[in-house]
């Protein structure tokens, strides 16, 4: 099994601590992974292990640094304050991309998140961050920085349309602002798909009611897709 190895890193004066990983052989690009509201799990590990079996290298961010929190209720709690100052949110996020590029500098750089790392990689191409694409699985769609200028990243959203964290009025506001400027963006809808689609456990080890197999494999096959598209376009 793939080692995630532990990279200190900071934000201001937070104290982070991301996870990286990479193949021994040839690196096709590097992926920065933005974990759910609970930070990294076993889920967003997997995945990242299946990235790194593709060609990737891999770095799992750290939201919260070392008051990480330990239950639900803590990582709601955490959660509402990171997303409280929404421009240091887009600044402990960047912290992440700065890492990577210092880790992999001559690489592409891609980003994926779940839950809130998917919003956390629609805030991140919002904010101008330079990257190929990024990919946004069950993520949240409002923001209260709205984009203004040119989106760089192609943008892949993968949304459960029965996620009752994100209405359709706001998935229509979402499309609504990325014509407004133009940006690339593709958008898969899953019928009857819940949040947290692409995890098949809670934290407490039990079946997770929201996993849906076929939604977790199509969205999956979509960012590779993609990845694969970009990443083509640039050799």
């Amino acid at each position: 099994m793939t080692e995630l190895r532990k990279v200190g890193y900071r934000d201001g004066s937070v104290d982070l601590t991301a996870l990286h990983a990479h193949p021994q052989d040839a690196i096709r690009a590097a992926v920065a992974i933005y974990p759910t509201f609970m930070n990294s799990t076993p889920a967003v590990e997997m995945k990242a292990r299946q990235l790194v079996d593709a060609g990737y290298a891999v770095l799992i961010g750290d939201f919260y640094g070392p008051e990480a929190p330990e239950n639900p209720e803590e990582a709601f709690a955490a959660m509402r304050t990171l997303r409280s100052d929404p421009a240091a949110m887009r600044r402990r996020l960047g912290a992440t991309l700065d890492l990577l590029r210092t880790l992999h500098p001559d690489l592409p750089h891609l980003a994926i998140g779940f839950c809130l790392g998917g919003m956390a990689v629609l805030e991140i191409a919002r904010a101008g961050q330079d990257l190929v694409a990024v990919s946004s699985f069950h993520g949240m769609l409002e923001t209260s920085l709205p984009a203004h200028d040119p989106i760089k990243p192609r943008i892949l959203v993968c949304h459960g349309d029965a996620d009752s964290l994100v209405p359709r009025p706001q998935v229509l506001a979402f499309w609504e602002e990325m014509d407004a400027i133009g940006a690339d963006w593709h958008f898969h809808s899953y019928a009857g798909v819940e949040h947290g689609f692409t995890n098949p456990l809670a934290r407490d080890g039990t079946p997770n009611p929201a996993y849906d197999p076929s939604a977790d494999r199509q969205s999956w096959a979509a960012m590779h897709a993609l990845f694969d598209e970009v990443l083509e376009l640039r050799s």
